[in-house]
């Protein structure tokens, strides 16, 4: 049986529904990273590392080049790249949203209506 679309994108966004992998692609998004420097500039465990990299190389987002001792990622298309831009481009206008909320509900000042017989004794 085959699995409906909605549930394969539902899949999809699951597995990049962890911040470290997030960050995995973020860094590659300009070229190829030795893992060393993936490790340097994300400060966790390499053992955490190597699972969130074990599982972008098995969905097919990130390939990965073995050089001698060292292993290189890359995005395995510009796609993704694509789609962090669309995410940036989303979470920018949803916290301006938010931002022209909070202005004004700074800027209105409501009166609170008094209780009738509320006063004090």
């Amino acid at each position: 049986m085959q699995v409906p679309l909605y549930q394969a994108k539902a899949d999809f966004f699951r597995m990049l529904g962890h911040p470290v992998r997030i960050r995995v692609l973020e860094l590659l998004q300009h070229g190829p990273v030795p893992v060393r420097d993936l490790l340097a500039d994300i400060d966790i465990e390499p053992s955490s590392l190597s699972q969130q990299l074990a599982v972008l190389r098995r969905s097919g987002i990130v390939v990965s080049v073995r050089e001698g001792s060292t292993v290189t990622y890359a995005l395995a298309g510009g796609d993704v790249a694509e789609l962090l831009r669309a995410a940036r481009r989303i979470l920018t206008e949803l916290l301006a949203g938010q931002t022209e909320l909070l202005e004004e509900l700074r800027q209105v000042d409501v009166p609170v209506p008094s209780v009738p017989g509320g006063g004090e004794e």
